[in-house]
């Protein structure tokens, strides 16, 4: 399970950190909630334009990869991921789980039929009318005031109640439901490994807590798990 920290080492500012500039005169529920896009639509589109800008700048650590390579050494591997960029499939992930949903992805707000951005709609001041029945287009993620995808979440705790390890990297585990899928692992029998800078909610119940940074702490992960897998 991946939370901002990954994604910050490679440069990705969390939510907080992007309200810089331009944007931090603006608060969040302005910003990512379904009333301040009623108000605003304008406002919100082009606040989420210029995160994919950046998103599109940004590229895998060596984090990413190690994930990346874990997932190809064990038999069954599921990536939860509460970041909305695209850097774990970049990095080669197949079998990843956005709890939050994806900023490279785009449906219409009223009746969420998927909607293909194209370069023109990116660069407009309003997001772009949906196809099928007229209403705005938004980005498909999550935000204020709004539950997360239930499929998604249950697909991640069912992964968590038969799971024989969860190895939790770069979250504050503060952001319900996510922060409890490591506690449904651990009663379940499963082994917490919290890989984070700083000590925090989930490695005071983490079986093991790696202090580090996950860019370095997961390429050594991976390794071992390779010597392991060769018998070196």
């Amino acid at each position: 399970m991946t939370g901002a920290g990954v994604s910050a080492e490679s440069g990705v500012p969390t939510f907080r950190d992007a309200q810089t500039g331009l944007w931090s005169r603006f608060n969040a529920e302005e910003l990512a909630s379904p009333q301040g896009f009623e108000r605003d639509p304008g406002l919100v589109w082009r606040w989420y334009m210029w995160r994919l800008g950046q998103l599109e700048e940004a590229a895998p650590n060596p984090g990413h990869g190690a994930l990346a390579e874990l997932a190809r050494l064990c038999e069954s591997f599921l990536l939860v991921t509460q970041n909305v960029d695209s850097l774990h499939e970049q990095a080669g992930s197949a079998d990843v789980l956005h709890l939050h949903g994806s900023l490279f992805e785009f449906r219409c707000a009223a009746c969420a039929a998927p909607h293909h951005l194209t370069e023109g709609e990116r660069g407009a001041d309003s997001p772009p009318a949906c196809g099928l029945c007229g209403d705005l287009v938004r980005p498909d993620v999550v935000w204020f005031g709004e539950s997360l995808p239930w499929d998604a979440v249950g697909d991640a705790a069912a992964a968590a109640h038969r799971c024989e390890a969860v190895l939790v990297v770069g979250t504050s585990g503060l952001v319900y439901p996510a922060s409890q899928l490591p506690l449904i692992a651990r009663q379940a029998g499963a082994t917490v490994i919290d890989v984070n800078p700083e000590p925090g909610p989930i490695s005071a119940v983490a079986d093991i807590f790696l202090q580090g940074k996950s860019g370095e702490i997961l390429p050594d992960l991976a390794r071992a798990v390779a010597d392991l897998r060769t018998g070196g």
